[in-house]
């Protein structure tokens, strides 16, 4: 047992889910078909700490564990389709009350986009920063030829002229996107080559950003605000900091 007041002079102990690796930090994935975002992800982003916000990766399992196979959904039959549609929905669903858990915890996000739809990410993005986030764009680009190449390769392919139109209207995209996360949080990654090496100077500008100090007031406040309430919660002075300890208040 060690003495509450000594407890509350240990920052280690009493920041623990605080000071998480990139809390308030947001990362938005942006690139069409085939451009390799989670790819990039995976080499840039991956033990960061973040939490992965995607409805993509919930409805391909569910798809699989259904049967059915994505690459052939064109040729679906109407009950076939109903499912799909179905799956898909229970996806978005799992994936907003994951993301709002991990929101209401001010963890660290990576979120998946596509960038057509950039109302929608500005106004997302609007929302992180009034709570405190840092808020950051990973673009990843490729040429519409490795795009064509790589959605073929893809376990859920769509459309030829879908991925054509795609790629048009997300690179048209990127001025809004530079003016709406600022150039110094806008990361544009050249994804035309699956490189192990994937180009340094992107990596360590991303790993960067991610470890970065909070400067929000409003993320600093918050931070306070938890710690008081931890103060609050052990009136009786005393901190049991065994093993168990973490699991008594949840189960006992």
């Amino acid at each position: 047992m060690l003495n509450f007041n000594d407890f509350l002079e240990n920052e280690d102990i009493i920041t623990e889910g605080i000071h998480d690796k990139g809390i308030f930090k947001a990362f938005y994935l942006a690139g069409g078909p085939g451009s390799g975002k989670s790819w990039v992800a995976a080499k840039t982003l991956e033990g960061s700490g973040l939490k992965v916000i995607n409805s993509d990766i919930g409805f391909e399992n569910y798809a699989k564990r259904a049967g059915l196979n994505l690459k052939q959904m064109g040729d679906f039959t109407k009950d076939q389709t109903k499912l799909k549609d179905e799956l898909r929905r229970r996806a978005k669903r799992g994936t907003q009350t994951m993301g709002q858990h991990a929101v209401d915890g001010r963890l660290g996000l990576i979120i998946d986009s596509t960038a057509r739809d950039a109302d929608k990410i500005e106004s997302a993005a609007a929302g992180l920063r009034y709570l405190g986030y840092d808020t950051y764009m990973v673009f990843v680009n490729t040429t519409l030829e490795v795009a064509l190449k790589r959605n073929e390769e893809r376990p859920r392919s769509v459309p030829e002229p879908i991925v054509r139109e795609s790629h048009r209207q997300i690179q048209n995209q990127i001025p809004r996107l530079i003016r709406m996360f600022g150039a110094k949080n806008f990361i544009e990654v050249h994804n035309n080559e699956y490189r192990e090496d994937i180009n340094v100077k992107v990596y360590k500008e991303i790993r960067k950003l991610a470890n970065s100090k909070i400067t929000s007031q409003i993320a600093k406040d918050w931070i306070e605000n938890e710690k008081a309430l931890i103060r609050a919660r052990n009136p009786s002075g005393k901190v049991d900091t065994g093993f168990f300890s973490r699991f008594r208040s949840r189960y006992f």
